[in-house]
This record gives structure tokens, sequence and C-alpha cells, in this order.
């Protein structure tokens, strides 16, 4: 009988993962033993502090893991560089991405319902916004997700990877489901990403079923030592594929790519905006890590497999890589929504950047890495933006488009409309300019972060013999370029609908210039006790029911998040020599 014997553990190498999911389990004790009063600056508190130690410890470790990769629990965990290095963009993104959901804004609200679990309508959601609850429950959630993506990114084992699956998206499944306004949408987009995401997971582990059938293990540098060897028997090498294939669309359902895409627009626009833009940048940094991992180990971590299985794959990643950047540069450019137009520029960069995976050469994981952080930091920004610019009902009589909060004024949920974003360049110049730089980022122009990430992901792909790809992807960026620029030109070119225009009326006539008229709405009663009918003018009718747009004020979180991506995103695009030296030490990817 063989005695088990304890593997040693290095708990340095795991003290980023351990500190961000210690901390997701201190937040549920902090829901159950701390006044509601202080929770949520409690909550708050305590993820960033976890986010900023956990980004401490990867600073700590980088040398170490730069000279000799570890691997930790009997290789469940591999720190290579390049692993550490996705650790370490997770958790920048996810602590910028906080700040972004702790903003409460100037209307005293956050983006998340008081009662999630509440049916949307019922006397029973009034009663628990009027009692002033709220939802600190997301801040445990998001600790566990960002933890489960940077296991997500750093495991050599295909079943801790597909545990780490489950633990980051079983926490993004329920904060979609939070938003605080279009309750029906919110819920209908958490259904949707849910059971698209357990389908995706069921062929993610029936392709490690198959793997494990072809090779006996799950660890992914002893099934490529097996492929060296030579095949278990003859034939079998359908199984090595096939799981493959089916391990890859698990992970390109979390890149969001086409023809797995198909839940990106709805959750997007549908999830929390906070949520949006953190999920937006953080998942797709830990899909596209594993990615790499999974298909650079196998094919080129230790002899790799046959040329002929490798060329399969390759040409796998090409035409999901072509279908992508189409559809996310096509259908982008006809969208009429903000946050479906983000969507699909989401999918356009999960095209541009498997044009620089499809390579399959090592070299170019540096450049991924660096597109991946440029993309979610321009992402974060621009969704932090999307928070602020909201609708505002304006009643009858108030005389006031942009006054304060109050009565006369109700500030309601974000104006994703791209029409309504007419003349927001003279309402909020600063929050404009910074929107225009992260689309300009997006877009791929020169002096933003954007343009390095994309020049570099397109030298992998020449690098790799695929030039012809490269312009493709060249191509598919000067389309995307069109409809970034759309929006630019509607916000900084066109007029506002709610501005004022200078009015000839004579004396006598109304403001605008019309004739009264009888609107059939039964008013109080007279003096004499009788009802009568309203006579309003067609402008006061109007009026009735205006909704203008309006830029709220940030109470700090969200205008600090901003502030920093921005001033990165120009960083990254003059000076990114420091940042490129970095990722070049993170290449490195097979310990």
């Amino acid at each position: 009988m063989t005695e088990f014997v304890a593997p040693e553990i290095d708990w340095l190498a795991l003290a980023p993962l351990i500190v961000v999911l210690g901390a997701g389990v201190v937040g549920v004790l902090v829901e159950a033993f701390v006044p509601a009063k202080a929770r949520r600056v409690t909550q708050i508190v305590l993820t960033l502090a976890a986010l900023a130690g956990g980004s401490a410890f990867i600073v700590v470790l980088w040398p170490q893991i730069v000279a000799q990769p570890v691997q930790v629990v009997g290789g469940s965990v591999t720190l290579t560089p390049f692993a550490l290095g996705a650790q370490g963009i997770i958790a920048v993104l996810a602590f910028l991405g906080v700040l972004v959901v702790a903003d409460r804004t100037s209307t005293g609200q956050d983006a998340f319902a008081p009662t999630a679990s509440a049916v949307p309508g019922t006397s029973y959601e009034d009663l628990a916004r009027r009692s002033g609850l709220e939802q600190t429950e997301i801040y445990p959630l998001l600790l566990f997700a960002a933890g489960g993506m940077m296991l997500f990114a750093s495991t050599d084992d295909l079943i801790v990877m597909f545990i780490a699956l489950e633990v980051l998206s079983l926490p993004l499944y329920v904060l979609c489901a939070t938003a605080r306004r279009r309750r029906l949408l919110s819920q209908e987009a958490a259904a949707k990403y849910f059971l698209l995401g357990a389908f995706a997971s069921a062929l993610f582990i029936f392709g490690v079923a198959l793997i494990y059938g072809f090779a006996g293990t799950v660890r992914l540098l002893e099934i490529a030592q097996r492929v060296q060897q030579g095949l278990p028997l003859e034939g079998m090498s359908v199984l090595l594929v096939a799981g493959v294939l089916l391990v890859t669309v698990g992970l390109l359902f979390k890149v969001g790519a086409v023809p797995f895409h198909a839940w990106t627009p709805d959750v997007y626009t549908g999830a929390p905006t906070p949520i949006t833009g953190f999920m937006a940048a953080c998942t797709k940094v830990a899909a596209v890590a594993a990615l790499v991992e999974v298909l650079y180990r196998i094919s080129i971590g230790v002899g790799g497999i046959s040329p002929d299985t490798m060329r399969q794959l390759q040409i796998v990643i090409v035409v999901v890589a072509v279908l992508t950047m189409a559809v996310g540069t096509v259908i982008g450019s006809v969208q009429t929504d903000v946050k479906r137009l983000l969507a699909y520029s989401s999918i356009a960069h999960a095209g541009f950047l498997l044009v620089g995976v499809a390579g399959f050469n090592a070299a170019v994981q540096s450049s991924t890495l660096f597109y991946l952080l440029a993309y979610g930091i321009a992402t974060i920004g621009a969704f932090g933006v999307v928070t602020l610019v909201r609708e505002r009902r304006i009643t009858p009589g108030s005389g006031e488009d942009n006054g304060p909060v109050g009565d006369d004024g109700v500030v309601l949920g974000e104006a994703t409309e791209i029409a309504q974003w007419a003349g927001l360049g003279r309402k909020a110049p600063w929050l404009t300019a910074a929107f225009a730089l992260f689309l300009l980022s997006m877009a791929g122009i020169p002096l933003t972060a954007g343009f390095i990430a994309k020049f570099g992901a397109f030298s992998g792909a020449t690098s790799g013999g695929l030039w012809w790809l490269a312009v493709l992807g060249v191509l598919a960026s000067v389309v995307a370029v069109a409809f970034y620029l759309r929006l630019l030109v509607v916000m900084v070119f066109q007029r506002a609908q709610d501005e004022p225009e200078t009015s000839g009326a004579e004396p006598g006539e109304t403001s605008s210039g019309v004739e009264p008229v009888e609107t059939g709405v039964s008013t109080s009663s007279t003096s004499e006790g009788r009802g009568g009918t309203a006579i309003l003018t067609k402008a006061q009718v109007t009026t009735a029911q205006r909704v203008v747009v309006t830029v709220v004020g940030s109470r700090g979180p969200a205008a600090v998040a901003i502030a920093v991506c921005a001033i990165a995103t120009v960083i990254l695009g003059v000076f990114p020599s420091p940042v490129l030296d970095l990722v070049e030490q993170a290449s490195k990817f097979v310990p």
C-alpha cells in the first residue's frame, strides 16, 4: 500500500491567490457580523486592500519567478513569468474596476439594486428601495471572480483550470443580475450568460476527458511529453485533436470570439455598467492567458505535437480570428447604443488578439500581455465614463434643465443611445476628452497604448508567416476607426437636443411661439368644486415628458479610475519601453 506523501507548498508563491481569495472569504464574514451602517465602507476597504496586497506580492515574486519558474502544489499552480504577468494585469485592472463599482456619484446611489433577489416591480422591491438597503455582497463576489481569474491564468492542470473557470464565472452570473435600473434586462443578461456559460463549460470538461483518454494525464506539460514520446496507440491522435478543440471552444467563449460571441452584446448591455467594465477587461485577460497556456504548451512546450496537428490548430485559430474581426467591426459600425458598440468593439479586439496568438511563436506572448493591459485600461475607463452620463427627467414648470438633482429633476439610468451623447463635449469637456482618448486607443491611433498593442500583435502574426492575416487585421482596424470617430463626432460637433435656442417670440406669445392646446387631462377641482380640463401649450406638453442628458458628478472613486486610465493610456503610448521590457521578460511560459 502506497503511503501518502504531502506535497511541500511554497506559500509565498501562492500569496497573491491566498490574499485575494482569502479576502473574499473574510468579506462573506463581514456580511454576517459587521453592522449594516459600516458594512459598505468595510467591504470597499477590504476589497481594495486585498487587490493592492496581491499586486504587491506579485512585485515581490517577480525577480524570483523570472530567474526560475516554479510549480506549486504538485504542478496544480505553475508560476512562470507569463502566468505571473497575467496575474499582475488582472489584479491592477480589478483594482481600477472596483473603484468604478464603489462610486455612488452625486445622486447618492450606486449602480446596484437594494435587493437583487426581489422580483422587479413588486412591493417588496419598493420597500427595499425606500428602506435604503445596500447590496454589499457584490464585493466578496468581485474578489472571488478576480481570484478565479488569477488561478485560471496560472495553472498547468486542466481540472484545476476548470475549477477556476467556475470560480470566476459563477460570481459574474450573479453580478450581471444586480442592476439598480432596467432590472428585467439585467436579469435577462444574467440568464443568457449563465445558460451559454454552462454550455461552454460542458464542452470544456468534455474536451478534458478526451485529452485524458489520449494521454492518461491532465497536466499540460505531461501531455506534451506524451506526444513527444509517441502516441499511446495508433489512431488515438483524434482524441487529442478533438479534446484540444473542445477545450479551445470553452476558452474562446470567455474570450468572446466568433462564433461563440452571441452572449457578449446582450450581457454587456444588461449588466450593471461598472460590472460590464470589470468583466470586459479582466475576463479577457484570464481567458486569453489560459488559451495561450493550453495551445502553446501542448504545441511547442517540450517538442510539441506533430506539424500536421499543429497546422490544424493554427487553421482553427486563424479562421476564428478572421470571423471575429469581421463580425466585430462590421456589426459594430451600425450600432446605435454605446454599450453595444463597446461590446462589438470587445469582439473585434478578441480577433486582433487572436491574430497574434495564431502566429504560434513563443516570443509573441509578450505583445499579447501588453495588448491585454492596454485594452483593459481603455475599457475600464470607457465604461467608467458611461456610468456618469445619465438621463434626467424634467417635471413641468421646473424651468431648469441642468439644475441640481431634486424634485425638479430626477436622475435616471445611463443614457446609452449614441444620439443622446450629442453635445456632451460642451457639457463635460474633460470627461469627453478622456472618453475620446479611450476610443482613440481602441482604434489604434499613434501616441496611444492601443497603437503599440496592435503593432505588437500584427508583428507576431508576420513573424509566424501569416503576413496576410496581419494585413486583414490592419484593414479591420481601419473599419473600426470609422465607428469610433462617428461617436466622437456626435459628442463634439453635434448640438444636444436640450441645448437652449434663442427665441424671437413677440410679447403675448408663448415662449415657443405656439398656441395653447387642450390636453384632455383632468385637473384638480376648481374653487366651485367642478373638474376642469388643463389648457397647456404644446411646449408644456413636451416638457411634461421631457428627458434630457446630464453628467452626474463622481464622489471620487470613478473619477480617480478614469483619470488613472487616461494617464496610463498616454504613458503606454508615448513611453512604452519600461512596460515592454517587463512583458518581454514575461514571454517565458514554460517552467
